[in-house]
C-alpha cells in the first residue's frame, strides 16, 4: 500500500486530540489492514518527522436508523502517534495575531 492509501486523515478536532498535541502526539484515521509497522513508514514519508511510537485502535461500527430499516456503520481504526522530540505536524495556521 502507499502512504496515502494508510492514512485517510487526521482527526485534529476533537478535545482529546487536542491535548493530545501539547504532548507531542498526533491522531489518524487509518486503514484498518494497515499494521503499525506500514503506519509509523506513512506518515514519516508524508510528514518528514521521525516517529517514536504508535498505539492503534480499532472502533466498531455503530448501529443506526435508516429510514425504517437498521444498518450498521463500517468499522475504522485510529492511530496516536508519537513525534520524536522538536518535530510537530501542523493541520492549521495556529499562529496567534
Amino acid at each position: 500500500m502507499k502512504p496515502q492509501d494508510i492514512v485517510k486523515r487526521p482527526i485534529a478536532l476533537t478535545e482529546k486530540a487536542a491535548r493530545l498535541k501539547e504532548k507531542n502526539k498526533v491522531v489518524f484515521e487509518v486503514d484498518r489492514t494497515a499494521n503499525k509497522l506500514q503506519i509509523r513508514d506513512a506518515v514519516e514519508a508524508l510528514f518528514s518527522v521521525k516517529v517514536t511510537d504508535v498505539n492503534t485502535l480499532v472502533y466498531r461500527g455503530k448501529m443506526k436508523r435508516m429510514g425504517r430499516a437498521l444498518a450498521k456503520r463500517p468499522n475504522w481504526k485510529k492511530a496516536i502517534v508519537t513525534l520524536r522530540e522538536g518535530d510537530d505536524i501542523q493541520f492549521f495556521d495556529e499562529s496567534k495575531e
